[in-house]
């Protein structure tokens, strides 16, 4: 159990960042897909190397620190709050979810949209569109299925969150929590 607990100025200042980097990346995420979507579709080269180069600012200068910074404020959260890092199965797996998109923007999602960038700016066509589109759809489900379960806080405590709660009971109930666990 963490003994260090954020106080109530500083726990709602994490959340109000957390929240807005995480919308940021959402909205952010949306916007890729936009422009994912009109590079794929448009007739037009012009068009479409516009949209590839759009894709690869905000993939290249926004992305990153956005995933990072809901990265580190959610574990700011975790950790400093009740609801702990691996009490919470909800917390458990928003965590490994932002971990893996934060990993798979570095090593999917821009080399995607950078090969993109390449291939139009010599005036080819887009080589696969799945470049530009694969990853803003995963990051997108990925962070809409995390918004919901932060509302939601569904599948309740884990083993540990179950064990931590009996043994702030007492003996008894802790030893109950560890008979059926």
């Amino acid at each position: 159990m963490s003994d260090v607990k954020l106080s109530r100025p500083a726990r709602r200042a994490s959340l109000v960042v957390h929240v807005i980097a995480s919308a940021g990346w959402l909205g952010l995420t949306l916007g890729l897909l936009a422009l994912g979507v009109t590079a794929a579709t448009t007739g037009s080269p012009v068009t479409m190397e516009a949209s590839v180069r759009a894709m690869k600012l905000f993939a290249d200068w926004l992305l990153l620190p956005v995933a990072f910074l809901t990265l580190l404020s959610g574990l700011v959260l975790s950790l400093g709050t009740p609801w702990g890092l691996a009490r919470h199965r909800w917390v458990c797996t928003k965590f490994w979810l932002t971990l893996a998109t934060t990993t798979a923007t570095v090593f999917a999602l821009r080399p995607g949209v950078n090969s993109a960038v390449a291939a139009v700016a010599v005036g080819e066509a887009l080589p696969d569109a799945g470049d530009v589109l694969f990853g803003p759809i995963v990051s997108l489900s990925a962070y809409v299925f995390m918004t919901v379960i932060s509302v939601l806080k569904p599948w309740g405590l884990t083993r540990r969150g179950r064990n931590l709660r009996a043994s702030a009971r007492g003996p008894v109930a802790a030893e109950r929590a560890r008979q059926t666990a």
